[in-house]
């Protein structure tokens, strides 16, 4: 089965510094029947204004996953890590029994990100922070892991049941996914247009799979896009 949810349906939130589009509940924004998909409790599309950002602030018990698609963002945590995460960069950052971290674009232009909120399949863990530069040419044709708790060469460690792809497909391309019907597959097309299972979606339109055991995925033109396979929450 496969949700499609439109582009003009995400929940959009604009307070000048920060334009964003929250596709789960989050903040002042509540709606019972979207607080999560699986373990994917946050997804939120971010513009951050130039010289701007996030001050200090808590997380706790969550996997907190940054992409950055356009500028950057200056990180600096309670670990002692003081960042930049530039375009084409992933960040993971455990949040376990908490942290405290600040995210500023001190660049010239808007920073374009999404921050993914995962839940945990352990409480307690120990704080953690990884980042890693990811090329286009890696992302061609193919679905290619950049955050997982599988033995996936070269992607950022998760702690849960999750892979987080990145793709870049060229017009005509397609790509074959097997997955199983306990599994929970999360698309959101960066841009584009993509025929998925036969069903057509566009530019920040997201597709919510579940109880399937094949996902095709082609290109109708050249497009990019976050695939994320997510577990079941337990009792579900």
């Amino acid at each position: 089965m496969i949700q499609k949810i439109e582009a003009d349906k995400r929940y959009f939130s604009d307070i000048g510094w920060l334009q964003t589009y929250w596709l789960f509940s989050f903040g002042n924004y509540y709606d019972p029947a979207n607080v999560n998909f699986g373990s994917l409790r946050v997804f939120n599309d971010d513009i951050i204004a130039p010289n701007t950002g996030f001050d200090t602030h808590p997380h706790k018990e969550m996997e907190i996953v940054s992409i950055i698609f356009e500028g950057q963002l200056n990180h600096k945590d309670s670990m002692g890590n003081e960042e930049v995460i530039r375009a084409g960069e992933v960040q993971r950052m455990t949040a376990g029994t908490g942290i405290m971290h600040s995210e500023h674009n001190y660049g010239e232009v808007p920073t374009n990100l999404y921050q993914l909120w995962i839940l945990p399949n352990q409480s307690g863990l120990k704080p953690s922070y990884e980042q890693k530069i990811f090329s286009s040419e890696s992302k061609k044709n193919t679905l290619l892991p950049v955050v997982s708790n599988k033995e996936n060469n070269g992607a950022l460690f998760i702690h849960s049941d999750t892979t987080i792809f990145l793709s870049e497909l060229d017009k005509g391309k397609e790509i074959t996914y097997d997955t199983d019907e306990s599994r929970n597959i999360f698309i959101y097309l960066n841009n584009g247009k993509l025929s998925i299972n036969g069903e057509e979606f566009c530019t920040k339109d997201q597709a919510r799979i579940t109880n399937e055991t094949q996902v095709k995925i082609s290109a109708d033109e050249n497009s990019s896009f976050i695939c994320i396979d997510v577990q079941d929450l337990p009792g579900n």
